[in-house]
């Protein structure tokens, strides 16, 4: 299994980007993923995950409106397109699915919202 992210970058406050994953070494249409982050010092959490597909997503309460979670499985690639970017928002962000009982993550890209 492997999680490759891309997108990552400085941008202004209420700026946007695009986050990229791009999976191999499974079934990628099989499996449902999830785009998490992490501040240095605190906990990794999750941001959004979605489905099989594009129907069934999901947000935590502070990327609701502006973020959005969406995935190609012809292509094996989830997608987070984040908006009105707040500096709250800066932190590495990985993304992550479930296979066999066991979690796998990528190596995560930097987001950073400052002036």
């Amino acid at each position: 299994v492997q999680l490759v992210e891309s997108g990552g970058g400085l941008v202004q406050p209420g700026g946007s980007l695009r986050l990229s994953c791009t999976a191999s070494g499974f079934t990628f249409s099989h499996y449902g993923m999830t785009w998490d982050r992490q501040v240095p010092g605190k906990e990794r959490h999750m941001v959004a995950t979605i489905g099989l597909d594009d129907r069934h997503t999901y947000y935590e309460d502070y990327v609701k409106g502006r973020f959005t979670i969406s995935r190609d499985n012809a292509e094996g690639t989830v997608y987070l397109q984040m908006n009105s970017l707040k500096p709250e928002d800066t932190a590495v962000y990985y993304c992550m699915t479930h296979l066999g009982g066991s979690a796998y993550w990528g190596q995560g890209t930097q987001v950073t919202v400052s002036s």
